[in-house]
């Protein structure tokens, strides 16, 4: 008998659920894994250690996941680990369902899957060496075409030889506490903590001036997705904290370049 609801009308109907979209034509069926830690143990056998920074909070009947961080080339990047518990007849629908919204903007994810597992890779050009790792697919995201938007005339200077210098420059104004270098070259911080009004900062520098505005062009990309940035010379801010906007580019000699979301 078919599951049904009774609704406020008294008229009884079939409860419907969105169906689940299939894990992509092509993923192996293996290798399966027991949780998330047998992954990151043979990411670690393959030659490709990867350092635990923090586990999701999931319902183990369900499965396991956790972020861990590896290097390669000397740069850092994460590997966003989900394991399915083969248990759940339905796993690898719930997976291929995870990895098509992952697939699509803002997210843009590369995502490398076999079996019960699936794997966001944040620095997409590793992808296949943690698929060879883990004789997985690479998975790409839907194209996105970023449309070329008019930028405001960005300065040429000032530049910088180090995100530290950035970091610094941007500290003495609205502060730049708790760095941390992250993925592609890029650094986050947080502004305000000495005011009592802490936020996050994204800072980065790029090699050319159109790797620069490719950058401004994506932040601002998205419907309902607001941004204010800082740029001039080789570098950019990234404000979680709008208002800071003029604040930054006065002091840094920079432009805003901002997007409210709609």
């Amino acid at each position: 008998m078919s599951a049904a609801l009774l609704t406020s009308c008294g008229v009884l109907e079939e409860e419907k659920r969105p169906a689940l979209i299939p894990m992509p034509g092509g993923v192996p069926d293996g290798p399966l894994f027991a949780d998330a830690d047998a992954v990151v143990a043979a990411l670690d056998k393959s030659g490709l250690p990867c350092r635990i920074v923090r586990r999701g909070r999931t319902d183990p009947d369900f499965g396991t996941g956790l972020d861990c961080v590896s290097v390669l080339n000397g740069i850092k990047f994460e590997n966003q680990i989900d394991v399915a518990n083969t248990r759940q007849k339905d796993y690898r629908d719930r997976n291929g369902d995870s990895i098509a919204a992952r697939h699509k903007a803002p997210f843009s994810q590369t995502v490398v899957a076999a079996g019960n597992w699936y794997i966001n890779v944040t620095e997409p050009r590793f992808a296949p060496r943690v698929a060879k790792a883990l004789h997985g697919v690479v998975l790409p995201p839907e194209k996105v075409k970023i449309p070329d938007y008019p930028l405001p005339s960005i300065p040429d200077e000032p530049r910088y030889k180090s995100l530290g210098a950035l970091a610094d420059a941007l500290g003495e104004v609205v502060g730049c506490d708790e760095r941390s270098e992250e993925l592609g070259g890029t650094m986050t911080c947080t502004t305000g903590k000495r005011t009592g009004a802490p936020n996050c900062a994204t800072i980065a520098l790029h090699a050319t001036p159109a790797d620069r505005d490719r950058t401004l062009r994506e932040a601002i990309a998205y419907k309902g997705v607001p941004a204010t940035l800082v740029a001039a010379g080789n570098w950019t801010v990234n404000l979680c904290d709008y208002g800071l906007g003029s604040r930054v580019a006065e002091a840094l000699h920079g432009r805003v370049v901002a997007y409210d979301g709609s």
